[in-house]
């Protein structure tokens, strides 16, 4: 929606399953969008956090693989 102050504070969080959470965030960095935390591994979830363009945080959250390195 246009007009519409960026939901920069976190209540609540949007989250997006992805496969690779490096990969798509390297994906949004190219897009214009801006890293707000870093890749964490938070059991049993790999997770990151960015803001796209206009401000919004939004989640990225990826399963971890069983006996992965990851």
């Amino acid at each position: 929606m246009v007009g519409r102050k960026p939901s920069t504070n976190l209540g609540i969080l949007i989250s997006i399953m992805v496969h690779d959470v490096a990969s798509t965030l390297e994906a949004i960095l190219a897009k214009g969008g801006k890293i707000v935390q870093p890749i964490g591994m938070e059991p049993p979830a790999v997770t990151g956090r960015f803001s796209d363009p206009a401000g919004n945080v939004i989640c990225l959250y990826q399963h971890r693989m069983k006996n992965s390195a990851e």
